[in-house]
């Protein structure tokens, strides 16, 4: 008897419709066709031993079972559940009157249990776009598979739950979640918070700056100052993701399988910090069986690199093309897979190997070349890709010990809020263009003009701080920022004083 069960396969973040077709009859055997990876090869233990155990008959005839589209390759475990209810089914051990209506996915256990598979999200919206009444999974990814409506999400513990479901003995309610109410709920929710941080008030201005214009950071200050604890507070001052960019984070997440501790969405802004060991396949995603990278698990948050001279320099300029493209092409001899990564980069860094070049109060004990070997492991190109840099200098006592309230990141954000939306609204016919960051060329010139006492203010600054041709743009933008911070139209001469101050440690470091 011929039978046809659907499953899914996830490519780069896309879910194609798989259909697994299982024939028993003539001689004994068992062959599995349609490019299936070792997984899935190794399918056939894992799927007679469940049946066993769960009181039904594999069958003694000849198996075959084809994975079609055939020129698709399969990977995973995530098809044992599709082939055991198919192998049960064309044995007529089972009703396969409803198969047709569902897709079907889960990892089986040898005594019949389900283990949860990676990409639930993106097969559910999937499932719902190609009509299906449901989707049979693993509990474990309920509430992941949940947050997509008009699709019954069937969450099974074992085989015979999904056998007893489909021949109609067994009726389990389908799994569903007011998106809207979860997503509100877990935005409110925050484990830090800018109040915590004493002084550094110099910083936060800098970093609330980088938010409002969505503009890359670099912060260099001797350890222990600060830079590591300002930058994991840095996503609770950007504006709350939007339904639509929780979905897209959310599935990049759920095909990579980091979503084992998370309620259904992401509601809160990725913040992702790789050790400087990194490599750059894991930094922008790839591998044998590609995988998203820490660049788009970043995706619409925060990519800190935490002492940044210490990556290997190859790891960090395979990121220039990503933070210009905000997307991430993986190419291999027979496919090729984009990955999102619209992520903002928070470095830091010491300013030199031990820490203290440039201390108000300790003195460094590295020599000149030293300082300039450390320094040049960041190379221009990727420095030319961060708008604002930031001096950080160590906290006094005064400050750690000072009782006043101090500002709190919901504070912040209502005005970096404010300022987004002013750009919003000033790029709406700019296809791409949400944020002064991501202003080129052509556009910085059209929409940062300046008065002749401020374009006046800039050429001395230029030429007394011996600025770049690629610090004027930066200066530029940056400028724009400020001055929608203050709600100004015009680029006013004090807007462009304070982010000429943000470029001034290219003088002081790089010497450019």
């Amino acid at each position: 008897m011929l039978v046809k069960t659907h499953g899914c396969s996830v490519i780069g973040v896309i879910a194609i419709p798989i259909y697994v077709e299982v024939n028993i009859g003539g001689s004994f055997g068992y062959a599995m066709v349609g490019l299936p990876d070792s997984a899935v090869k190794e399918s056939r233990e894992r799927v007679e031993t469940a049946i066993r155990n769960n009181g039904y008959e594999f069958p003694r005839g000849k198996i075959t079972i084809n994975l079609a589209p055939a020129d698709v390759r399969k990977e995973g475990s995530a098809f044992d559940l599709t082939i055991a209810i198919g192998i049960l089914a064309a044995s007529r051990q089972m009703s396969a009157n409803k198969l047709h209506e569902y897709l079907i996915l889960g990892e089986l256990s040898l005594d019949g249990s389900l283990q949860p598979i990676k990409g639930a999200l993106p097969i559910a919206i999937e499932a719902r776009k190609k009509g299906y009444k449901g989707f049979i999974l693993p509990a474990q990814n309920a509430d992941e598979a949940g947050i997509v409506n008009q699709l019954e999400v069937i969450p099974v513990e074992n085989l015979k739950q999904a056998v007893d479901f489909l021949n109609g003995t067994h009726f389990i309610q389908p799994h569903a979640l007011d998106t809207r109410e979860l997503f509100s709920f877990q935005q409110e929710t925050m484990e830090v918070d800018f109040s915590e941080v004493k002084g550094q008030e110099n910083l936060k201005r800098g970093l609330e700056v980088a938010a409002a214009g969505g503009h890359n950071v670099i912060m260099i200050g001797p350890p222990g100052s600060g830079k590591t604890m300002l930058a994991r507070r840095f996503p609770t001052i950007l504006p709350p993701l939007t339904l639509q960019e929780a979905l897209e984070t959310t599935k990049i997440h759920s095909v990579a399988g980091k979503l084992k501790n998370q309620k259904g969405l992401i509601a809160h802004r990725p913040f992702r910090s790789p050790h400087h060991t990194i490599s750059d396949v894991a930094l922008v995603g790839g591998g044998n069986h590609p995988q998203p990278g820490e660049i788009s698990l970043a995706h619409n948050g925060v990519l800190f690199l935490d002492e940044l001279p210490e990556f290997k320099r190859q790891v960090l300029e395979v990121m220039r093309q990503p933070l210009e493209d905000r997307v991430i092409t993986i190419s291999r001899a027979k496919f090729t897979i984009e990955y999102p990564c619209n992520f903002m980069l928070v470095a830091s860094m010491n300013p030199c190997p031990c820490g203290f070049y440039n201390h108000p109060t300790k003195s460094c004990s590295c020599t000149p070349p030293i300082v300039e070997k450390y320094l040049s492991r960041v190379s221009g190109p990727l420095l030319d890709r961060i708008d604002i840099h930031l001096e950080v200098t160590p906290v006094n006592f005064e400050e750690l010990t000072y009782k006043r309230k101090l500002e709190s990141s919901q504070e912040i954000r209502k005005r970096v809020i404010q300022a987004r939306n002013i750009q919003v609204e000033r790029y709406k016919n700019l296809k791409g263009i949400y944020s002064n960051a991501m202003l080129t060329g052509k556009l910085i010139h059209e929409y940062c003009s300046l008065d002749s006492v401020s374009e006046k203010l800039l050429k001395t600054a230029m030429e007394k701080l011996d600025l770049s041709a690629r610090a004027y743009d930066r200066i530029l933008k940056v400028s724009r920022t400020i001055a929608d911070l203050a709600g100004s139209e015009q680029i006013k001469v004090e807007h462009v004083a304070e982010a000429i101050h943000y470029r001034s440690l290219d003088r002081s470091y790089w010497k450019t």
